[in-house]
């Protein structure tokens, strides 16, 4: 197979009402496409989307817009594997407000190993208010816990069964 780093690429391009599609497939089958919307705010496209690695460099592109998607994201709603933005999903997720993945961050965080800091859900967890299986905070609900106000298998703190109690209707 000759060195594709070396050769000029032939994209498929395809305009749409709302932006373009930049598309390579490789002789063994294996896709790149990129769509870039016409919007932009703050020079950054409203949506950006990448899959696959970029026939040019032979790297995957950084999906970076206002709503950005794919293997990695940066935008202020980033969607990926890995990501950041104001909000962020992905295998490893940082985000400034809001999180949701494997391993995150975030002001409110969700996930398996969660570091929140008003709120933390996940496995292991962080936050004033924390929730999980190994939680630390001011206010924890945890198997094991440490904090504050804890409630976990020792022992529940009233302080933390009440806080507990009034979040449930």
């Amino acid at each position: 197979m000759k060195n594709m780093l070396l050769e000029k690429i032939e994209y498929k391009e395809d305009a749409t009402d709302l932006g373009t599609w930049r598309r390579f497939v490789y002789p063994s089958g294996e896709l790149f496409e990129e769509f870039t919307s016409y919007q932009r705010y703050f020079g950054l496209p409203l949506l950006h989307y990448t899959r696959g690695r970029c026939p040019e460099t032979g790297k995957r592109i950084v999906a970076r817009g206002i709503v950005a998607i794919g293997r990695l994201a940066v935008g202020v709603v980033a969607i990926g594997q890995a990501s950041l933005g104001v909000v962020a999903l992905g295998q490893l997720a940082i985000g400034l407000a809001f999180g949701l993945g494997q391993a995150t961050t975030g002001v409110l965080a969700v996930g398996q190993l969660a570091l929140g800091v008003l709120f933390g859900l996940g496995q292991f967890t962080t936050g004033y208010v924390a929730i999980g299986q190994l939680a630390f905070g001011k206010y924890v609900l945890a198997q094991f816990g440490a904090g504050l106000h804890v409630w976990d298998v020792r022992g529940a703190s009233p302080i933390a069964r009440q806080f507990f109690r009034s979040l449930i209707p």
